[in-house]
């Protein structure tokens, strides 16, 4: 085979060949994962990350440290799941991120006009409740419930997501569940 005739080649590998190649520090495999993924991983950074000004960030975030660490990933061939979880973990340190630099005394929601001062400071209650609930849940509980609950993904997708069986995604859901219905009532 001739070298014109290797990147057409390489464009037809399989995730497995790419990754091994890659981690063996070929640039051209590398760069074939990432026209692969990149459409995926910008359009789920977009579904977790509030606003899409940070997206390409996260993305290129992600890519670096997939490029980084891809010599450490035991099985080549679940490069896509990988590099996914790389991307959501980049996404939710974004969130982290902007959420203790922001000062909650600048921010101030407008309440719609048909709200009264004590709907509104009830609904901040619950919000504010909520998020500390979220808060006191394991880190792969809150992970399934807010790809779930706030980003929409099915059980099979989340199990993908998450590298898990689906039975494990939906009892951690169901733990989650439980355990946001028990910590919301005691507020009550």
């Amino acid at each position: 085979m001739t070298r014109e005739h290797e990147p057409s080649a390489l464009a037809d590998a399989d995730d497995r060949t790419l990754a091994g190649r890659a981690a063996d520090g070929d640039t051209a495999a590398f760069a074939i994962i990432v026209r692969r993924y990149t459409p995926m991983m910008r359009a789920y950074a977009r579904k977790i990350l509030p606003g899409g000004a940070d997206v390409d960030d996260v993305v290129q975030e992600a890519f670096i440290t997939a490029w980084q660490k891809l010599p450490s990933l035991d099985d080549p061939a679940r490069v896509k799941s990988w590099i996914m979880r790389i991307t959501s973990r980049k996404a939710v340190d974004r969130i982290r991120a902007r959420r203790e630099s922001d000062d909650i005394d600048a921010v101030d929601p407008t309440a719609p006009e048909v709200a009264t001062p004590a709907r509104v400071a009830e609904a901040r209650s619950s919000l504010e409740a909520l998020r500390a609930a979220l808060a006191e849940l394991p880190e792969d509980q809150r992970q399934c419930w807010t790809l779930r609950e706030i980003g929409g993904y099915t059980y099979e997708e989340i199990a993908e997501q998450l590298d898990l069986p689906v039975s494990t995604v939906r009892g951690m859901l169901a733990r989650a569940r439980k355990t946001l219905i028990v910590r919301m009532e005691q507020r009550r």
